[in-house]
């Protein structure tokens, strides 16, 4: 069965800007690699991840929602709607072998927060978890004292600089 990659971010990033790029690249490494991506099927982080994915062959996987009056992107293969931010979220995380977390806001926050407590308190069985960009290092780094301190596994989260090497660590932990 096909591995899916799970990745969260930004909805404002737009084609030219370096956030969108990334996302586009790192879309383009996870299909070189054979997997397939699920986001949150709009603009953005998720269009350019989806675009990368659809264009070496992969599938391109949206779980949307109509609270955002949003256009969902043009890339997608699938999308699944759902009735509900939380049933979205669910069935984000639900999709994913692994995630990958990219810059954003209040609602990648939000993602990341789910999916981290899922795998911390073995709701799901362990997944890779990996965020990109500097934005994530302390909020892990203050978590993971924190999970030390109260005796839970450390290290559920991983950050990396560079997207590369989270595209290495997902392929080699899946």
């Amino acid at each position: 069965m096909k591995k899916i990659v799970t990745v969260f971010g930004s909805s404002q990033p737009v084609p030219g800007d370096e956030e969108y790029e990334t996302a586009y690249g790192l879309g383009l490494l996870l299909g070189e690699a054979g997997l397939s991506v699920c986001t949150g099927g709009y603009q953005g982080i998720m269009d350019a991840v989806s675009k990368g994915a659809a264009e070496k062959g992969q599938e391109a996987i949206g779980i949307t929602v109509d609270l955002f009056n949003a256009v969902p992107s043009r890339y997608l293969t699938k999308n699944i709607e759902c009735h509900s931010l939380f049933e979205r979220i669910q069935k984000l995380i639900e999709s994913g072998d692994a995630y990958i977390i990219l810059r954003g806001g209040t609602g990648t926050l939000v993602e990341l927060s789910i999916a981290w407590e899922m795998v911390n308190k073995r709701l799901i069985k362990k997944k890779p978890v990996a965020c990109h960009g500097s934005m994530w290092e302390p909020l892990i780094n203050l978590m993971d004292k924190r999970m030390k301190m109260e005796n839970r596994e450390t290290g559920l989260v991983a950050y990396f600089e560079s997207i590369d090497r989270c595209v290495e660590y997902i392929i080699s932990s899946i």
